[in-house]
């Protein structure tokens, strides 16, 4: 089984990416949502948020606001990184052991990380290969203002991460998300094709 890290920009389409590999057979472990279940009321990772930051980003039914914490660690790098400290060791246990059940599975040919944060939080020591997907900025910043994120929103995630261009620097595959979905697509199929024949000669 090879292992690939897919990560991007905000706004570059990272998701759809990985939903095409999906559709292709692929295991996809996706980060956000793994880190939404270590989150979940009464667990460790909840307690913790809930005595670092108060009772104030819970919402009626005890879950995290996640778009009220996001708003505010965005705006405080040192509230990030104390967020950071409790969610993403746990995210990184959970991954591992579940990568080491899918290498049991001897016909699995590929497993994809969906991470956003992928190469800032060290993660690509567990993978194979690193996949980066691209877009042009004024597509970026078009796409995340239908989903109704404000301009201060995205300039403060953005800060967040590093520039794609540098994402890009270290990449092993890059993938185009620019020019519409089947052109993503068929490079998604090419992208496949290399890396289920490099992990067949594997073994």
């Amino acid at each position: 089984m090879i292992v690939i890290g897919l990560t991007g920009g905000l706004g570059t389409g990272k998701s759809t990416v990985a939903k095409m590999f999906g559709d292709l057979g692929a295991v996809v472990l996706d980060a956000d949502r793994i880190a939404h279940e270590v989150m979940e009321p009464k667990k460790l990772a909840w307690r913790a948020i809930v005595k670092q930051f108060g009772e104030g980003i819970l919402n009626e039914d005890q879950t995290i606001n996640r778009r009220w914490l996001a708003d505010r660690v965005f705006r405080d790098p040192q509230q990030r990184r104390q967020l950071e400290e409790i969610v993403h060791p746990r995210v990184l246990h959970d991954i591992k052991q579940r990568l080491h059940r899918l290498s049991r599975n001897r016909r699995l040919r590929l497993a994809v990380l969906d991470v956003p944060l992928l190469i800032e939080s060290g993660v690509p020591r567990l993978v194979d290969a690193v996949v980066v997907v691209t877009a042009p900025p004024e597509v970026q910043r078009r796409r995340l203002t239908a989903r109704g994120m404000s301009e201060e929103e995205i300039n403060a995630r953005a800060a967040a991460q590093w520039e794609l261009a540098r994402k890009t620097a270290v990449a092993d595959h890059v993938v185009d998300n620019a020019d519409g979905l089947e052109q993503t697509r068929r490079q998604v199929k090419q992208l496949w094709n290399q890396l289920t024949a490099a992990s067949k000669r594997r073994g």
